[in-house]
């Protein structure tokens, strides 16, 4: 990859990311491979939000690759408050060769890779998850063979999952459609930065406030959970809102026929998603959750190799 750090799926180009796609079907079908593709080199990873999918995928990747990880909590860290993000990107750039950063303000994943000399991976802000959206790219390309002119409808809030599905189907001409109540739509910036690089590549990339207009013919239909970490506070009032656009057989009946269920994780059953439509043959899910490790794992590869 041309860039030192991954921090949003519009630092890669479309080949870049088919590149990726090529290198994390290799590494997911023959493991032994590239066991010692990283050997020695560790990745420090900070949290300052729980985690499940991100933590596992990025500890075991990098095991998977020779290296080894170091967890560093909210606790231990306190970014902005016990140390600067400056003065603990210039720490880590001595010990370590990456750093994988989970936590809530963008712009503080932007400054550790402004002050580290080492590459920085985002594993969630608040704005974008771009790890995620790989990881569902790569498994509609899985399913389908080409991501290319497929339909994603992504039903829900227009939070960073939305943002980041839409730039990786500008990036590789899929068909993304982002359904949400009013008032939730995605941000105004990401959706025009994702319009702009769609024009490149004969993507479309729409946002309507009507389920069921957006996933007809969709290939996927996406979902997330109504209320992210730190909008707790906001659930009931969400719940109002997004309760028309819950994803249940009902709506997946408007889809294309064959239309898988995806999901990022963890879901909030009965709310966002029935169980009918999460546990269906069609659902996607764990394939989703799986693939984290094996894009992430191409990314390391890349980026600390």
């Amino acid at each position: 990859m041309k860039t030192t750090d991954f921090l949003s799926v519009r630092d890669v180009s479309g080949e870049e990311i088919r590149e990726i796609f090529h290198l994390a079907a290799d590494m997911k079908a023959d493991r032994k491979k590239y066991a010692e593709a990283l050997k020695g080199k560790a990745l420090a990873m900070i949290f300052e939000k729980p985690s499940l999918r991100t933590r596992t995928t990025f500890d075991i990747g990098i095991q998977q690759l020779g290296g080894f990880s170091l967890y560093l909590s909210p606790a231990e860290i306190r970014l902005g408050q016990r140390e600067s993000v400056h003065d603990v990107a210039k720490n880590l750039e001595r010990m370590v060769e990456g750093i994988m950063i989970r936590t809530f303000s963008h712009q503080v994943v932007l400054d550790m890779a402004k002050y580290a000399s080492i590459p920085v991976i985002n594993g969630l802000t608040d704005y974008s998850h771009p790890c995620q959206a790989m990881a569902d790219f790569f498994t509609v390309q899985e399913i389908y063979g080409d991501v290319r002119g497929r339909k994603l409808a992504y039903v829900g809030d227009g939070n960073n999952v939305a943002h980041s599905l839409m730039f990786a189907g500008a990036r590789l001409g899929a068909h993304v459609t982002i359904a949400c109540p009013s008032g939730f739509e995605p941000n105004a910036t990401a959706f025009e930065q994702a319009r702009m690089d769609a024009e490149e590549t004969g993507a479309v990339i729409e946002v309507v406030n009507d389920p069921v207009e957006g996933v007809q013919g969709a290939d996927a239909v996406y979902t997330d959970v109504w209320a992210s970490m730190g909008q707790e506070a906001e659930a009931d009032a969400r719940k109002a809102a997004f309760r028309p656009f819950q994803v249940n057989a009902a709506l997946m009946a408007h889809a294309k026929p064959g239309a898988v269920f995806m999901h990022c994780l963890p879901a909030h059953r009965g709310e966002e998603v029935t169980d009918e439509v999460i546990d269906a043959p069609y659902s996607v899910v764990f394939q989703e959750a799986e693939n984290r490790l094996h894009v992430q794992k191409a990314i390391m590869y890349l980026l600390m190799k």
